[in-house]
């Protein structure tokens, strides 16, 4: 597996921050997320092994960024497939398969090679859903995808993602 292996799924998107559009046998989700140590550790109440799993891969001082984060889900199950988080600072995005046992790859983005994040997460989503969904255990979704629906959805979720940035920049405090 690629990235970062967590046993711990992703934090759930915030129901009133995110805005969901139906694709066929999937749903998009768009959320603008300030994420902090402490909303973490509220959200997992991990237990002390879980917790210096956590603490060993995160910064120092714990996990906090912000920006958009684009959630692919099953219609059917609602199970989040695929999340990408185009973060100011750490910008990555996961692969959350399903079962029993949580596996949550974690691949850092690299705006280096790759520039913006924004652009490159909604062209995965229009033109490698099938095969990132099938990377994440959602291989069962892929022969029902409809890709004139899928692009609807992220021509309204590219849409929103401009809006929630620019409001979440708007509402900073200005720097001296």
């Amino acid at each position: 597996m690629i990235g970062k292996v967590y046993a711990i799924a992703p934090q759930p998107p915030v129901p009133e921050n995110t805005r969901w559009f139906g694709a066929g046998n999937v749903t998009i989700g768009i959320e603008y997320r300030d994420v902090d140590p402490e909303g973490l550790f509220e959200t997992y109440r991990l237990d002390q092994g879980q917790l210096a799993e956590l603490l060993d891969r995160s910064p120092e001082g714990g996990f906090s960024d912000e920006g958009v984060s684009l959630h692919v889900k099953g219609a059917e199950d609602g199970h989040e497939y695929l999340r990408f988080d185009v973060f100011d600072s750490e910008p990555h995005y996961h692969y959350n398969h399903p079962g029993d046992e949580i596996v949550n790859n974690v691949i850092e983005f690299d705006t280096v090679a790759h520039g913006d994040m924004l652009p490159w997460a909604l062209e995965r989503i229009r033109g490698r859903l099938a095969e990132m969904l099938g990377e994440a255990g959602g291989g069962h979704l892929v022969p029902h995808l409809d890709m004139r629906l899928v692009g609807q959805a992220v021509d309204q979720v590219a849409t929103q993602a401009e809006r929630a940035a620019r409001a979440a920049r708007a509402a900073r405090p200005a720097q001296p």
